[in-house]
């Protein structure tokens, strides 16, 4: 079976359920975006949303991908850069506690963390410090991290470090990867949608969008986007929220329909959709049922706050794969 390596930010989430939206007002950050935040305003943050309480998780959105396939029965590393401190200590142990093997290089600079606030709706809205993330450069991409892996899961974040992603894309081309990527925020698209339709044209074989995201880079409604996208790749993914998802390889088009869910918490909501679409891929099945998994995937996870999911909840999971 085919094993699957995700490169992306090494992240602990602070997870913060926020009583309205004059918060995210307050604190200039645009509900359901990502916005990078430097060391000083995310303790800043930290400070003002102290009141409210939190929960810490290891995070950051191709290692929640790559736990998600971990636990679906995929094998899955995660590469990523982490300082020397408690915060990524912690984030290397959460990763190895859901099985994923972790590649953790190491800086002096502190660790990535996100501080994650929540509205009533579910809806997240991310302040991201990169802290160490940040500083994993093109020289550390060596070609034998990559060696042994067969599939190169991308998080679209690292497009603010373009020289590193573009070495390691290239180098897990040359090694005869598959290349799949996440657009993860369609703020982080706009900025750098000329740079992602390069990487796409090129060397992607596999895009997961959202609604919002697929519009950033391609200026069109969900279903005119999947097939631009599609002209451009092998399979191109774009997910519509509560309606569904469509799906397209070559001639094939399959809509993935909505599943009803008790929404908590949508982080981790793509991440997850994109690891139980993968691990249909990787077990052969149709693109009908990949999405059907990532969909099951996906619902689970927004019923639950953060990004995490405990054994009850992933035979529930199971239990529900294994009827489709």
């Amino acid at each position: 079976m085919k094993k699957i390596l995700g490169i992306g930010s090494a992240l602990v989430d602070i997870l913060t359920q926020i009583p309205n939206e004059q918060i995210l007002n307050e604190l200039n950050l645009p509900k359901g975006s990502m916005t990078y935040v430097d060391a000083q305003t995310s303790v800043e943050i930290g400070k003002k949303l102290a009141y409210l309480g939190n929960q810490m998780a290891s995070g950051g959105s191709a290692a929640n991908t790559m736990s998600g396939l971990a636990q679906l029965g995929i094998e899955a590393g995660f590469l990523s850069k982490i300082g020397k401190d408690e915060v990524g200590e912690f984030f290397a142990k959460q990763m190895t506690e859901t099985h994923v093997k972790p590649l953790m290089l190491k800086s002096d600079t502190p660790s990535g963390r996100v501080q994650a606030l929540v509205t009533a709706d579910g809806e997240r809205t991310f302040a991201t410090c990169l802290g160490a993330a940040a500083e994993m450069c093109a020289d550390d991409i060596q070609p034998e991290l990559l060696q042994g892996w067969d599939i190169f899961y991308v998080e679209g974040y690292l497009v603010a470090n373009p020289t590193m992603l573009r070495k390691a894309i290239e180098t897990a081309k040359a090694q005869g990867m598959t290349i799949a990527i996440d657009l993860a925020s369609y703020n982080v698209v706009e900025e750098s949608r000329d740079f992602l339709l390069e990487l796409i044209n090129n060397y992607v074989d596999i895009v997961f969008a959202n609604e919002k995201e697929a519009f950033a880079l391609t200026g069109m409604e969900p279903e005119a986007a999947l097939d631009y996208i599609a002209e451009r790749c092998d399979i191109a993914v774009v997910k519509v929220g509560a309606k569904g998802a469509f799906v397209k390889r070559g001639n094939e088009i399959v809509t993935i329909p909505p599943m009803k869910a008790d929404v908590v918490d949508t982080t981790g909501a793509g991440d997850m959709w994109a690891a139980g679409f993968l691990a249909g891929l990787v077990k052969g099945e149709n693109l009908q049922k990949c999405g059907m998994m990532g969909a099951i995937v996906a619902k689970n996870i927004i019923e639950v706050m953060g990004a995490k999911m405990d054994e009850a909840r992933w035979e529930k999971i199971h239990t529900s794969i294994a009827s489709l």
